[in-house]
């Protein structure tokens, strides 16, 4: 049986993370641009189409990031894709063994609230 990081590793390296904005369909994906370094989330379909929810961060040393902002355009917000992406680059500091300083509110929000022992170890304070 996976623990909750173990599946959250596997989704981020298995590629796009799909949410449901409303029903069981599957309508964005959580896309990880390491050139931009940038998480971004993009509904599928529709009007919104050309709308994306972001989550910035940059190095500011070798094995160190800053975790900037989060943005969910009010099209889809309160519908957890802020957390989606808080998820998945929480994650990837696991993965790239990387420390961060948190520089965005709600990540900080995101983490008191998922007191996962391991995301509060790579937390610079």
């Amino acid at each position: 049986m996976f623990s909750r990081l173990s599946s959250l590793r596997l989704r981020l390296r298995s590629g796009p993370v799909c949410f449901a904005a409303s029903g069981s369909s599957c309508r964005a994906t959580v896309e990880h641009d390491r050139a931009r370094q940038r998480f971004t989330v993009s509904p599928g379909t529709g009007a919104e189409a050309h709308e994306s929810a972001v989550l910035s961060y940059r190095f500011t040393g070798e094995k160190e990031v800053d975790l900037i902002s989060t943005f969910v355009p009010e099209t889809f917000r309160g519908q957890g894709v802020a957390a989606l992406l808080s998820e998945a680059a929480m994650d990837f500091l696991v993965e790239e063994n990387l420390k961060a300083r948190v520089s965005c509110w709600y990540i900080k929000k995101y983490i008191e609230e998922h007191p996962v022992q391991q995301f509060k170890d790579l937390v610079i304070p």
